[in-house]
């Protein structure tokens, strides 16, 4: 009998309810009421918000007693690379005439920083000039083809121009077809030598209608980096031991959805809470971090990470294990926790990921069920150490790691994703576990690793 099965058939039972099991679930409700609160505006990562949760999860690790093990602090810093942005010393100034930036003109984001003063003649290509385009009869060519990729067709073709002398591209578009050129921050294309830049149709009617005219063109680039800054928070119990047992939730979310990672795609604006993804994994962590601080279990080392930029590509948790703040040879394994709070009551069933990273998991899981220990969970097991959330980060160092997860539902990436709609008893049933699991491996030898297969990690496809 494989042992998924043997692990899902064992019978639960409802536990008798403590008076430790009720102050957990009545922390927890806080701390997510809290953390899904419109007044932290969907805890985007490097807003006003993420510094609110940021002081809030500080203020729990230092109530609890653990130690700062941040790099400022508790917390970590780390720079999110948000695309390119037009500078503001960027203009164009057309026969003593300034063109306003945004509204009648705007430049390519592989434009380099540079400044031109030109004398050029529309209807002349002529080396080291601007030269102009109309894309007028390119629009026109391919209007019936679906395949047709504009920005790219300019991409090529400006870079073309630049091997034939042009000192820079200027486009424009005469034509009724509505060509929908902006300027695209997450542009990724390799940056040019020469300026490209898009010129409104009122302002090549007012000054390019007269294809022999010479213009007095100065025009002045600036395009740079646009970034935030992003903030894990970390906390340890030093025991002086020789491992360290790393556990980790994020705690950012969408903000509005201003990334375009919102399951809401009508145009709107709404705050996202993200109870569930993740306020349920981040309260989770800070009441392991408690009880393991008043545990027996002293023979590891532990390690509290709050991650930010997960909802972006896991780049907290990618920064943390380049910029570790302990050795991470000495880590023992990382639990991560990712939507812990809709656990459902009828199959009381929770995914285990990363149960193929080390051979002792299947050890653990095997007597937990074999002990004929009755179970409130039921154990879906996964065996890839990599997947869309942050243990991801730590697998691919080598590093043993769990991923618990009690499934995608119909508010996931969407505003209605609140506080009221957590499973408050079955998310403590889930820690008690986790608590339980941990304390059954402090007095083993440090875990083996193991690779496994490969898992979709983008965020977009996540939980599919």
């Amino acid at each position: 009998m494989p042992l998924c099965l043997i692990v899902a058939c064992s019978s639960p039972k409802k536990g008798t309810v403590t008076k430790s099991n009720i102050n957990v679930i009545d922390s927890l409700k806080t701390h997510i009421s809290y953390l899904a609160d419109d007044k932290l505006e969907g805890r985007r990562t490097g807003t006003n918000g993420e510094r609110l949760a940021v002081e809030y999860i500080t203020k729990k690790f230092i109530e609890i007693g653990l130690e700062p093990k941040g790099t400022e602090y508790y917390p970590q810093s780390f720079i999110i690379n948000d695309g390119k942005k037009i500078d503001s010393i960027t203009e164009l100034i057309i026969n003593g005439n300034k063109i306003l930036l945004g509204k009648e003109f705007f430049p390519f984001p592989y434009s380099p920083t540079i400044k031109i003063e030109a004398l050029p003649s529309i209807a002349v290509q002529e080396a080291d000039m601007p030269w102009f385009f109309d894309l007028k009869e390119t629009l026109e060519d391919n209007k019936n083809n679906p395949h047709f990729d504009l920005p790219n067709y300019i991409y090529t073709n400006a870079k073309k121009a630049k091997d034939k002398g042009a000192a820079a591209v200027i486009l424009y578009n005469t034509s009724s077809i509505e060509d929908k050129l902006a300027f695209n921050e997450k542009d990724k294309s390799e940056p040019l030598s020469i300026p490209v830049l898009y010129v409104s149709k009122e302002i090549a009617k007012k000054y390019f209608e007269d294809a022999t005219a010479t213009l007095d063109i100065k025009l002045r680039m600036g395009i740079s980096e646009k970034n935030r800054l992003g903030h894990n928070v970390v906390g340890y119990i030093n025991n002086n031991a020789a491992t360290t047992v790393i556990l980790g939730a994020h705690f950012d979310h969408l903000g509005y959805g201003e990334d375009g990672n919102s399951m809401i795609r009508n145009g709107e604006m709404n705050i996202h809470n993200g109870a569930d993804d993740n306020a349920s994994g981040t309260a989770a962590l800070i009441e392991l971090a408690r009880k393991l601080k008043a545990s027996d279990a002293k023979n590891n080392n532990y390690l509290f990470i709050a991650f930010s930029g997960e909802e972006l590509g896991l780049f907290g948790s990618k920064y943390f294990v380049e910029n570790p703040t302990i050795d991470l040879k000495s880590a023992n394994y990382m639990i991560n926790m990712d939507m812990v709070g809709r656990l459902n009551d009828s199959s009381n069933t929770i995914t285990v990921g990363g149960y193929g990273t080390s051979p002792s998991w299947g050890d653990f899981y095997t007597s937990y069920a074999l002990q004929g220990r009755k179970q409130e969970l039921y154990i879906k097991i996964d065996s890839s150490g990599s997947g869309p959330s942050d243990h991801t980060s730590f697998y691919r160092k080598d590093i043993p790691v769990l991923f618990y997860f009690t499934g995608l539902h119909s508010d996931y990436h969407k505003p209605s994703d609140d506080a009221d709609k957590v499973n408050y008893k079955g998310e403590e049933k889930i820690i008690d576990h986790i608590f339980n699991l941990v304390e059954a491996f402090d007095k083993s030898p440090k875990l083996s690793f193991a690779k496994t297969r490969e898992t979709q990690t983008t965020t977009s496809a996540r939980f599919s």
